[in-house]
């Protein structure tokens, strides 16, 4: 009964964060998307995460591009900004923004669609610039939209609902944004909360350009045998290389924890707590994750967990070293400095 509007009245015992919000208060409209569907349950994680990390629903910007995946922005985070683009633009548009205004949060919400066919070169310059941002793909392998035919991130050999099989090589995202240069990489499971809410929770804390690319099942066109992307066959075939147990905010503790747990500090002085499931895993290491992704999908299993985090990240600010705040707020005076300011410039450039 998706007509219906949830009630604006919270019950007064809901739990707050320590900024008084309840976790009613990240949610959004009611979902119209198929009862069932993947991206539902990571619109429920991405409310979940920012209530954990104590997030001002209006300290968010979220940016979404077209499919299914690009209308979850919607059924999350209600009070927040939020901007639909055109199919395949959202990463340019969340630059903007970006450079606009530093100070806001900006998750960008894609699929498959989305962002490995028209989108794909806009999503390769978002990663390789380091622009901070939270990409995540919900990447369900078609296109629900259009009565799902193959997306480019369909397996080769996967059967389609009808029986065609797919000949193309598929793209894998989270490979190709670690080959692009993305400072944290991850791949989750649309059914597997306890994995997926932590990923994002790191994710929003990182310093530089984060991409989660996660798998969800589409229940009306991707959900059968012979399909890669359904739901059996991704708890079957998933391969957990390491579990988020916690985020560290506060300050550094010092703890006796079992030699399967390695801490990894961030640039804004948090910390990643890690439990290892592949015992020789590191995932500092980018060539080291990008084998293991490949040995995985050889064996036709998919890894998920933190494939790779770079500690010592910078965002596109940082490297282009602009100026401290936000530029929507600097008045005439600092956007217009005058011609002697403009000459000096020139001086430095010849």
């Amino acid at each position: 009964m998706t007509y219906l509007a949830k009630p604006r009245l919270h019950h007064p015992s809901l739990t707050k964060n320590q900024v008084g919000y309840t976790r009613r208060d990240y949610e959004g409209k009611v979902s119209t998307l198929c009862a069932g569907c993947g991206h539902d349950s990571i619109s429920g994680a991405i409310v979940q995460a920012c209530w954990q990390l104590d997030i001002a629903p209006h300290r968010v910007a979220k940016l979404s591009g077209i499919g299914c995946s690009s209308k979850t922005p919607d059924y999350f985070l209600g009070a927040s900004h939020g901007f639909n683009t055109v199919h395949g633009r959202m990463p340019s548009v969340l630059t903007g923004a970006y450079l606009a205004n530093r100070e806001l949060l900006y998750l960008g919400i894609s699929g498959d669609g989305d962002s490995a066919s028209i989108g794909l070169g806009q999503f390769a310059h978002a990663m390789r610039r380091g622009v901070r941002m939270v990409y995540i793909v919900e990447n369900n392998g078609v296109y629900g939209l259009t009565k799902g035919q193959f997306s480019a991130t369909a397996d080769k050999g996967s059967v389609a609902k009808k029986g065609a099989t797919n000949n193309d090589t598929a793209i894998d995202l989270a490979a190709l944004a670690l080959q692009l240069g993305a400072t944290f990489v991850a791949r989750s499971f649309s059914g597997d909360k306890a994995q997926l809410v932590p990923l994002i929770e790191a994710a929003i804390r990182h310093g530089g350009a984060a991409f989660i690319d996660v798998i969800s099942p589409c229940v009306a066109f991707n959900n059968h045998a012979g399909s890669t992307r359904s739901y059996d066959h991704v708890r079957e075939h998933n391969e957990a290389l390491n579990r988020i147990d916690f985020i560290d905010l506060a300050a550094e503790q010092v703890v006796e924890h079992p030699l399967d747990v390695i801490d990894v500090p961030q640039a804004d002085g948090t910390a990643l707590r890690l439990r290892k499931v592949a015992a020789d895993y590191d995932p500092t290491d980018r060539l080291a994750a990008m084998n293991a992704m490949q040995l995985r999908a050889a064996a036709g299993e998919i890894a998920t967990g933190l494939l790779y985090v770079d500690p010592a990240a910078r965002d596109w600010h940082a490297a282009q070293r602009t100026a401290a705040g936000a530029l929507n707020a600097f008045g005439e005076e600092a956007l217009c400095p005058g011609a002697a300011a403009l000459a000096r410039i020139n001086a430095g450039l010849r």
